[in-house]
């Protein structure tokens, strides 16, 4: 005779149980990354908020901005505090990053080339409540190094992105979700996506982003077309879209003598 009320224990407790070929739930709090097909392949649709999310990438800074932009911008509005930045390689574009949502005010840059520094100020920046997010460059943390960093997030619910090398792939990481950022080969104009850690199945394919977001797009597109039309004033042949450095001159030399010339010289 079977035990019924065993039965209805399973039933009930399988419902709960993540399976690793289904992508799992936020069992915390997420803010959804601004990219629509990056948020289908995430559990619970964004970034975790209270938790490290590793940005692997063999250039330090290389697609950062536009992977991260739209949800710094929606944890600077949330929470009203600074995202911190440490160790970061190079000075950020203030207007660039306000004509899409983040005010350079809202940037706290700390700069230290010390490891132990970095680290230490990352701690810090996580304890403090006013924080909205924290990027932090930390190419040479170790895993216990990077463990503390994790509890430290999860214990204040900040959101915590660290971007290390992509050799960092090959070793272990307590981060809850790891990507690799890259170029696409086939086209400049892609991101590649690869998720490496996650809860749920691997990605059979990487998630192409654009580079450049469609305002920034819709600018460069505007300035090529007011260079082209400044050059094709100024007298450049163009090919293409690109000017060459010939230029129409005429030539007029001794008029009405013998050896008059009259013609139209190209000249490099």
């Amino acid at each position: 005779m079977g035990l019924p009320f065993l039965d209805s224990f399973s039933a009930a407790a399988g419902r709960g149980v993540w399976h690793a070929d289904e992508l799992g739930l936020a069992d915390a709090q997420v803010v959804a990354t601004g990219h629509a097909a990056l948020d289908a392949e995430l559990p619970g649709g964004g970034w975790p908020v209270g938790a490290m999310t590793e940005l692997l990438q063999s250039a330090p800074e290389a697609h950062v901005w536009r992977l991260l932009l739209p949800a710094l911008a929606q944890a600077v509005e949330a929470r009203g505090g600074p995202v911190v930045l440490i160790g970061a390689p190079y000075e950020p574009c203030g207007p660039s990053l306000a004509a899409q949502g983040l005010p350079v005010e809202a940037l706290m840059w700390i700069k230290s080339d010390a490891p132990p520094a970095r680290l230490w100020a990352c701690e810090q920046a996580l304890r403090c409540a006013d924080v909205a997010a924290v990027l932090a460059w930390l190419p040479q943390a170790r895993v216990g190094e990077l463990r503390r960093l994790q509890l430290a997030a999860a214990q204040h619910d900040v959101m915590l992105f660290v971007c290390r090398p992509e050799s960092a792939a090959r070793g272990a990481s307590p981060a809850r979700l790891r990507l690799q950022v890259e170029t696409c080969e086939a086209d400049a104009s892609q991101i590649e996506l690869h998720i490496l850690k996650r809860r749920g199945p691997p990605l059979a394919a990487p998630v192409m982003l654009p580079a450049r977001n469609e305002r920034m797009t819709a600018l460069l597109v505007a300035a090529r077309l007011r260079r082209k039309l400044r050059l094709q004033q100024q007298g450049t042949v163009l090919v293409g879209d690109t000017a060459t450095s010939a230029t129409v001159v005429r030539i007029d030399a001794w008029k009405g003598g013998p050896n008059a010339l009259d013609r139209i010289a190209v000249v490099a």
